[in-house]
């Protein structure tokens, strides 16, 4: 975790083959999240996220994307200046759902990580997505398929997430979980996107991505 120009070219093996619809529902259990904040944003990739709307529709796609945000000590995290009413869900137990509001108009959906007492999380930033397509479109105003998951509050728009949904389980069946997928062959790393508060938050590696995948996010010039 140093401060150090990372390489974008950073790969990971992994053994199984990605984007396979409907072949697994269980649920990621807390364990999972209960690790460091790092791993899991990596690990996260190829999971499938789930939002069941109340009329009883399944909206969901792969993770693609993700950031990790860890502890007081980085200057990225909303947990910088401490517990506040708006982050305390950062401070609870794991596999927690923190969902925020940025600029009056954009939720962003975050995984909460690690140990009690210790905020960090997780926010997933871009989906593949694989059920629901044409009510996404309806929620995205009929968007190109490309564009209706890629970016945090593309995403949150898409699938119906807002701070409703804010301090849900999401080890537990219900409106919002996370399900058991496939981790991707190559996953690439690099900074995270709209870091500004010092250098070293801008530079750590602690951004994740599918290698190739059409649905990531795009670094505005």
């Amino acid at each position: 975790m140093s401060g150090c120009k990372p390489d974008l070219r950073l790969f990971y093996a992994c053994s199984a083959p990605f984007s396979r619809l409907g072949e697994m529902n269980k649920l990621l259990q807390r364990s999972f999240y209960e690790r460091d904040t790092v791993t899991v944003a990596r690990e996260l990739l190829g999971q499938r996220l789930v939002r069941v709307l109340e009329d009883g529709r399944r909206l969901a796609g792969l993770v693609v994307e993700a950031e990790a945000y860890v502890g007081e000590a980085d200057r990225a995290c909303h947990a910088a200046c401490g517990r506040t009413p708006r982050n305390a869900i950062m401070y609870g137990p794991a596999g927690y759902a923190y969902v925020y509001l940025i600029y009056g108009m954009y939720h962003c959906l975050n995984v909460v990580t690690e140990r009690e007492g210790f905020p960090a999380a997780v926010l997933i930033r871009a989906l593949e997505p694989t059920e629901g397509i044409e009510t996404m479109r309806d929620q995205r105003a009929g968007k190109a398929l490309a564009e209706l998951t890629s970016g945090p509050g593309r995403l949150c728009r898409a699938l119906a997430i807002d701070r409703r949904l804010n301090g849900r389980d999401l080890c537990a069946e219900g409106s919002l979980f996370i399900e058991e997928g496939h981790a991707p062959a190559e996953v690439l790393a690099g900074p995270r996107i709209g870091i500004v508060q010092d250098e070293a938050a801008r530079q750590r590696p602690w951004r994740f991505v599918v290698a190739g995948n059409p649905f990531v996010s795009h670094r505005k010039p």
